[in-house]
């Protein structure tokens, strides 16, 4: 193999474990999380591989997820984080229009359903 080559071997090889990292990462956050809500309610937050999110809080809620900071945007204006700290989850969500720097209006824990 010449210098190139194995240079090229090298990249490709880094990139793919790049990209295997990113797909685990969003593999983490998939799934079913019980959550509560401001009331301290119980209530489930699911998350697509797709990006879709839904909620079974009240009516239900729609919404997307991106894996980039664990963000949820929901249909209703209100924004939510799945977050790990420590050795588990917290959930926090901000109210339409509330800074994601300020104090969340609701935090709980979070934990991925079985």
């Amino acid at each position: 193999m010449t210098r190139n080559q194995i240079a090229s071997a090298a990249s490709a090889a880094f990139f793919i474990g790049i990209m295997s990292s990113a797909s685990f990462a969003a593999g983490a956050l998939e799934g079913v999380w019980n959550v509560k809500d401001t009331a301290g309610k119980p209530f489930e937050i699911t998350l697509s591989s797709n990006g879709a999110a839904k909620a079974t809080l009240g009516e239900g809620m729609t919404g997307t997820w991106k894996e980039d900071g664990n963000l949820i945007t929901w249909d209703t204006g209100w924004t939510t984080k799945i977050t790990k700290d420590g050795n588990q989850y917290k959930k926090t969500a901000y109210r339409k229009g509330q800074s994601l720097d300020s104090p969340p209006a609701n935090s709980s824990e979070a934990e991925k359903a079985k």
